[in-house]
């Protein structure tokens, strides 16, 4: 409910406020900082919610050279955290879209604006020293605010939660990225390879699309439980020993000899060995999984099937709120993939259960109080 002209600030009731910090060494601590102030074309959110991501697990949390900054974006020592929702409770001077008490969801990079990139909505490709990231080179959402800069806002529609907002932040808008490159719809079915936090939202979404029929794929026993009880995947299966082992069996499932399209979010070797595998002729792959490698026999695997590949890291702020807007339409709730919430305070056990063996998603609230 943005519109120009709003600007009523809501008082923030205290000058201190509490963030969580990754040292490194698969800790997470709290400390005290002051809650800013919005300067010129930024907003001050009051956090609603703040998902952890496997990004945030693998190059901050753990000790590893990407939190060091010998390789990759170098985390800055910031307030950790690129998944926020809230509601806006003041704004800085030149803010025109959003004013106080509007919902929002923060698009998790702040770009230049002005390279090619940028101006397609594409933040996250922006290569200007000016492109920070939230919760990596400045303060992110797991706080009680977080100052954003308006032009990263996405309105959060009514029928959607705060945690709704933090998965499409993040997670949510990549697998939606993936799965409108390779134009899932009602005229082929969809595997889902790697049925981890994206996995789970490229299913849920794959299943909004009009897919004809979701299939997952997944080596843990508790995650393709996680996923079953969804009630988004027509079959969960594990995998074989290998990649065509794997793809008889999903085209046992879905009764046919693949899936037109297919989406590995696993980021391993054989999770897109699988997807490869699991694809019909003239099918269409989208790979969104980090890391690992890619290794493939080329002609049977994919000349002579007449594979596409598509590649894809993170969806546009354009499309991200397109996303909010089609999940409320569809009737779709991202919290339902969530399996644990904590409070703030109890940071430190959320990462560690993050790191480990949660189920689903993992997400900060502000208070014990809202984590049910």
């Amino acid at each position: 409910m943005s519109a120009a002209g709003k600007r009523t600030e809501t008082t923030v009731g205290t000058d201190v406020m509490t963030g969580v910090y990754l040292p490194g060494d698969s800790t997470a601590v709290l400390r005290e900082l002051p809650v800013p102030s919005p300067g010129p074309g930024q907003v001050l959110i009051e956090v609603g919610a703040s998902g952890i991501c496997g990004s945030d697990i693998g190059y901050i949390y753990h000790e590893h050279k990407g939190h060091r900054g010998v390789d990759g974006p170098a985390y800055r020592g910031v307030v950790a955290g690129h998944e926020p929702s809230g509601r806006i409770v003041a704004t800085g001077p030149g803010c025109r879209r959003f004013g106080s008490g509007d919902r929002v969801l923060v698009y998790h990079i702040a770009g230049c604006g002005l390279c090619d990139n940028c101006r397609r909505g594409y933040y996250i490709s922006c290569t200007s020293v000016e492109r920070t990231s939230y919760g990596w080179q400045r303060d992110g959402g797991h706080a009680h605010y977080v100052l954003a800069e308006e032009s990263t806002c996405v309105p959060l529609p009514d029928e959607l939660s705060y945690v709704d907002g933090a998965l499409i932040a993040c997670g949510f808008g990549t697998a939606y990225e993936g799965l409108r490159r390779v134009g899932v719809n009602g005229d082929g079915d969809l595997l889902v390879v790697g049925l981890g936090p994206v996995g789970l939202a490229a299913g849920m979404i794959g299943r909004g699309m009009g897919a004809r029929r979701v299939v997952g794929v997944e080596v843990s026993p508790q995650r393709r439980a996680w996923a079953d009880g969804l009630g988004v995947f027509d079959a969960t299966l594990a995998p074989e020993s290998d990649a065509e082992a794997t793809a008889a069996l999903v085209g046992d499932a879905l009764g046919a000899p693949g899936a037109l399209t297919t989406i590995d979010c696993s980021g391993s070797r054989a999770g897109r060995s699988t997807a490869l595998a699991g694809a019909a002729e003239w099918g269409r792959v989208s790979l969104v999984g980090e890391g690992g490698t890619l290794e493939t026999e080329v002609s049977d695997a994919l000349l002579h099937k007449q594979l596409t590949l598509y590649a894809s890291w993170v969806t546009s702020l354009p499309a991200m709120a397109e996303l909010a807007v089609n999940l409320a339409r569809w009737g779709l709730r991202p919290e339902s993939v969530v399996s644990d919430r904590f409070p703030l305070a109890r940071a430190d056990e959320a990462y560690r259960l993050a790191a480990g063996a949660s189920r689903g998603k993992v997400v900060l609230v502000p208070s014990e109080e809202d984590v049910s």
